[in-house]
């Protein structure tokens, strides 16, 4: 198989997992923020709720956006045009929430997980707020790190051996006017 078309396929699947990853993370800011009007105990439901799945969509999402676009970086490291350090920053936006994730968001859902949805935690509320801080930084890098994908996405791969029809193509003379 051909570089040029693997490293296209990597871009777009880079893409696609990066927007539907950041596109759920708005999903779940939407739905946290509309909960901070609502008591502990509908809180501590919705939240047993969300932990049920949606903790496999963001790794289904989430692990492949990063592998996807470290391939991507790895494989145009010798470029080094824009397209690479587009990638290579949403690669660290990615990493970004991969760590925030770890540190903030998994431990508190672990707690959470475990909460009597009759008997919240008399803190559940700065238990919510420490999460959803942390969510809300999650969000932000990736919705950038899906911009900054889309941005590379647009951008022109560079021609390299692997393309010689294009070569080719770009050293014919121009075809005369039609009259």
């Amino acid at each position: 198989m051909r570089k040029r078309p693997l490293v296209g396929l990597l871009r777009f699947l880079s893409l696609t997992f990066g927007g539907l990853f950041a596109g759920f993370l708005v999903c779940v800011l939407v739905l946290e923020s509309s909960l901070r009007h609502y008591d502990r105990f509908v809180y501590a439901q919705v939240r047993q709720v969300e932990l049920d799945r949606l903790d496999i969509l963001a790794s289904v999402t989430l692990i492949p956006a990063l592998i996807t676009t470290a391939i991507v970086v790895i494989s145009a490291i010798n470029s080094r045009g824009r397209a690479f350090w587009l990638t290579l920053a949403a690669l660290g936006l990615l990493a970004t929430v991969f760590v925030t994730t770890l540190i903030f968001n998994l431990p508190i859902n672990s707690d959470q997980a475990g909460w009597n949805v009759h008997a919240p935690p008399a803190d559940w509320a700065h238990v919510r707020d420490r999460w959803q801080i942390a969510h809300a930084v999650r969000t932000c890098a990736a919705v950038l790190a899906f911009a900054l994908l889309g941005t590379a996405a647009m951008q022109r791969m560079p021609a390299g051996p692997e393309s010689p029809a294009r070569d080719e193509a770009s050293r014919r003379p121009p075809a005369p006017a039609a009259r």
